[in-house]
């Protein structure tokens, strides 16, 4: 991306890494960069990036939901359970101070799924929230529900971490090592099977055409318009 948008805010880092990014180094950096936020000593960051495959296992994950443990499984220390990150997948972290905003966690998620949501609709493809299934859905190829974007944060001293992924051209048969989600009754799917197109540059410009508006939503609490 040649130039960023000039409605987002200087005082966040906004960050695009074109070659793949080892899951654990990102992880670290990720640690690292959080603490110093909560700091005071660096600026928030958004980073849009992609991961080599990995298994990722979060707070509640159940060992008997990894099926094929294929790749490099490594302990995340977010919420949820087992995601896979991997080439063709946009992974997007997200690391903000609520201090400064509503301090609601479950309106930042809320924010979170909806700029997703809102971009996916850019292209032409209705997704949206499922009460009591974490991440985004929608209408696969056969017309069941299917997950096409994966959501998962933490919280640490108030500042965020993590984010979510979304699957633009992903190798689908790689999420079968896992549960994913520990959601055994859907399957996933991407952009790329919905017959949609869109490389890592145009998602991100789109994603970051409508970052102003989630971070607006941050600013009041969950179900205050």
């Amino acid at each position: 991306m040649d130039k960023l948008p000039d409605s987002l805010p200087e005082s966040i880092e906004w960050r695009r890494d074109d070659a793949p990014v080892p899951y654990r180094a990102a992880l670290d950096e990720m640690t690292a960069r959080n603490a110093a936020i909560a700091a005071g000593e660096a600026r928030e960051l958004v980073w849009l990036l992609e991961h080599p495959p990995v298994y990722t296992a979060g707070t509640s994950a159940a060992v008997a939901e990894l099926l094929d443990p294929r790749f490099e499984v490594v302990e995340a220390g977010r919420g949820g359970r087992y995601t896979y990150h991997g080439p063709g997948q946009r992974v997007g972290y997200v690391l903000l101070d609520l201090k400064r905003r509503a301090r609601d966690v479950r309106g930042f998620v809320h924010a979170l799924e909806g700029w997703v949501i809102a971009t996916l609709g850019d292209f032409g493809v209705e997704s949206w929230r499922s009460e009591g299934r974490i991440g985004i859905w929608c209408r696969d190829t056969d017309g069941r529900e299917a997950k096409i974007g994966a959501i998962g944060v933490r919280i640490r001293r108030w500042v965020t971490m993590h984010g979510f992924s979304v699957n633009l051209a992903p190798d689908l048969s790689h999420f079968t090592g896992i549960v994913p989600c520990g959601i055994e009754e859907f399957g996933v799917t991407s952009l790329q099977k919905l017959g949609v197109a869109v490389d890592f540059d145009t998602w991100d410009r789109a994603l970051l055409a409508r970052a102003p508006e989630f971070l607006a939503a941050l600013d009041k609490p969950c179900g205050q318009e």
